[in-house]
């Protein structure tokens, strides 16, 4: 999870970057609530986008992890939506981690309710 929050504040400075060289403010009145939803959303299309291209982000790769839903297929785009709404959340407030720690199978909550889980892969 770290490697992953590495990468995505890398994603999210450049994007920031952008917003800000394109509308010079972000901190002022409804321009902060509108940055703050479009750092959302390139969060969500970087998650969503790897997720249902190959299953993999950057990390999951550098791991050897892959996403898939619970019959080991591709995840699907409900899916990928579903399992990013629920993470959001779940990890921020640590839910999702403690949850983790009780589920039979030591999967996140986010996975259960979107009926994804994570594997180990063998790919190089």
């Amino acid at each position: 999870m770290l490697y992953e929050s590495l990468l995505l504040l890398a994603v999210l400075f450049l994007a920031g970057f952008v917003f800000v060289g394109l509308t010079h403010d972000a901190t002022s009145g409804a321009m902060r609530l509108i940055f703050q939803i479009y750092l959302t959303v390139v969060a969500a299309a970087y998650f969503i986008w790897f997720w249902l291209h190959g299953g993999q982000t950057l990390a999951m790769k550098t791991w050897h992890l892959r996403l898939v839903g619970i019959a080991g297929q591709p995840v699907s785009l409900s899916q990928a939506i579903l399992r990013f709404v629920v993470a959001l959340p779940g990890m921020l407030s640590g839910i999702s981690v403690l949850w983790a720690f009780f589920d039979r199978d030591r999967q996140f909550l986010h996975d259960r309710l979107a009926k994804t889980k994570i594997i180990l892969t063998t790919d190089n």
